[in-house]
């Protein structure tokens, strides 16, 4: 029965991993002209929005705090880098400036990396951040703590 078990455990494992990494390497293999007009769009999404939602800070007993990102626009400056410039409003934070990030693609959803980026007045963050429609969500981490961030996307003309 244990042999079985383990059988059967060990081929879900494996299919899985066959299923995960045959489908990203499938999507790594978006044509350049796809590409673009999903790059396109993504600039033309984040045009004149607002990221509402919340954010957790782990161990705090206070639960999801607000969060606000007015986003004027966006732009690729060069390979995976891209420009965000925005006013960020978190906790005690509110400040305007330009946030440079890789955006990276998950098939057709865009996906914010920032690996210990220094923000100017603000500190030293990491971050994955999911855009998908009228959604976003992703974690945060600084050097002393992290959490989660969850939100909708809307336009400000709306």
């Amino acid at each position: 029965m244990k042999r079985w078990l383990f059988g059967s455990i060990l081929l879900l494992l494996v299919g899985s991993a066959c299923y995960f990494f045959g489908y990203a390497r499938g999507s790594a293999a978006i044509a350049p002209e796809e590409r673009e007009a999903l790059e396109r769009a993504f600039t033309r999404s984040m045009r004149g929005v607002v990221l509402e939602g919340s954010f957790t800070v782990d161990g705090s007993e206070r639960g999801a705090s607000t969060e606000r990102y007015t986003v004027e626009s966006v732009e690729k400056v060069g390979g995976d880098i891209w420009l965000f410039h925005a006013r960020l409003q978190f906790g005690e934070t509110d400040v305007t400036l330009p946030v440079p990030v890789k955006l990276l693609w998950a098939g057709d959803t865009p996906v914010v990396s920032l690996t210990d980026a220094s923000i100017p007045g603000l500190g030293t963050y990491s971050a994955r951040l999911v855009f998908f429609r009228d959604r976003y969500a992703g974690l945060w981490s600084s050097p002393r703590t992290g959490g989660y961030q969850f939100g909708k996307i809307i336009r400000e003309n709306d």
